[in-house]
């Protein structure tokens, strides 16, 4: 089978976070309050479902002095991402008056975290910091009561944990795994698209492992549910933090054990088998359907390259 070049490859998003997450610090509350008052501290602003960025001349920056945002008014929450060279990063969620007293300001965009990757809005190293802040503080949204006996928790350990004061328990953030998928069947792969993909855009298979089950049985059974294939070996990849709002993308290749579709149309539009020729042009947005793949910003994009460029030598 013979290899394809598709040239450098590129990075993925949300990945490779350079901070140090000090997580022995986040107990220490005179520590990480000396990081707080450190005029170097730096801290992404989150603003509901939009990240703030400021207008830096003709680029835009992420990172706020962390006093500014404090003299804005009071955040709904405040977390300590880590330290990068020895200095604070933190995140903050916007109370609604901080943010329209930001948004008023001709200096500022608020845009979603999809956009700045796949635009290159940002500098890339603050994609995986930017994607922790969001998943972090999103939690923090979601959990402001207990689950155990309803009554409201209170953020601690510098944003790491709630507890409850009432029944004393304990909730930690949680990243919810999601297994993302490419069949493959000699020189071709199983391929679908959802209704709200963009025009043309097909990808990878993908769903939540549930509870009790291994990685390799939630490949196999999603892979199964969605499109009818069987499937035998499963290898991994590589992983994917995914902000939206905060899961773990895991990304495999399947081998494919039988050949007919049937698609569950609940799930997905449609499925089809592409020849790994026509999936190198839809790599190089150059298919004569006008069809392709995700970008690069997504895992599914370097599992589909992967296979295109290695072919079944991905299985190891």
């Amino acid at each position: 089978m013979p290899s394809i070049d598709l040239g450098p490859m590129p990075r993925l998003g949300y990945s490779d976070n350079p901070l140090d997450r000090a997580a022995e610090r986040r107990e220490d509350s005179a520590a990480i309050a000396a990081l707080a008052e450190d005029p170097r501290s730096r801290s992404y602003a989150v603003a509901g479902e939009f990240v703030v960025l400021r207008r830096n001349g003709a680029d835009l920056d992420p990172l706020y002095p962390l006093r500014e945002l404090q003299q804005l008014g009071v955040a709904t929450e405040t977390a300590f991402l880590g330290l990068l060279d020895g200095v604070g990063r933190f995140a903050v969620a916007l109370e609604p008056a901080a943010a329209a007293a930001l948004k008023a300001q001709s200096q500022t965009q608020f845009t979603d975290l999809r956009s700045i990757a796949v635009q290159g809005l940002v500098a890339p190293e603050h994609l995986a910091p930017l994607a922790e802040a969001k998943a972090l503080l999103n939690w923090h949204t979601r959990h402001r009561f207990c689950a155990n006996c309803g009554a409201p928790t209170q953020s601690i350990n510098a944003g790491w944990r709630r507890d409850c004061p009432v029944c004393k328990a304990q909730h930690f953030p949680r990243t919810d795994p999601v297994v993302i998928m490419l069949a493959v069947s000699g020189e071709r792969c199983l391929l679908g698209r959802q209704g709200r993909f963009a025009p043309g855009m097909w990808s990878c298979l993908a769903g939540f492992v549930e509870p009790g089950e291994a990685v390799e049985q939630a490949v196999r059974r999603e892979t199964l549910e969605e499109a009818g294939i069987v499937c035998g070996r499963v290898v991994y990849f590589a992983s994917q933090p995914w902000p939206f709002p905060m899961s773990l993308m895991i990304g495999c290749h399947a081998e494919a054990l039988s050949e007919e579709i049937i698609v569950d149309r609940t799930e997905l539009e449609d499925v089809r088998w592409f020849a790994r020729t026509d999936v190198a042009a839809m790599l190089r947005r150059a298919h004569p359907e006008g069809i392709a793949t995700p970008p690069p910003v997504a895992i599914a994009h370097h599992i589909i390259r992967a296979w295109v460029e290695h072919g079944e030598r991905v299985f190891g």
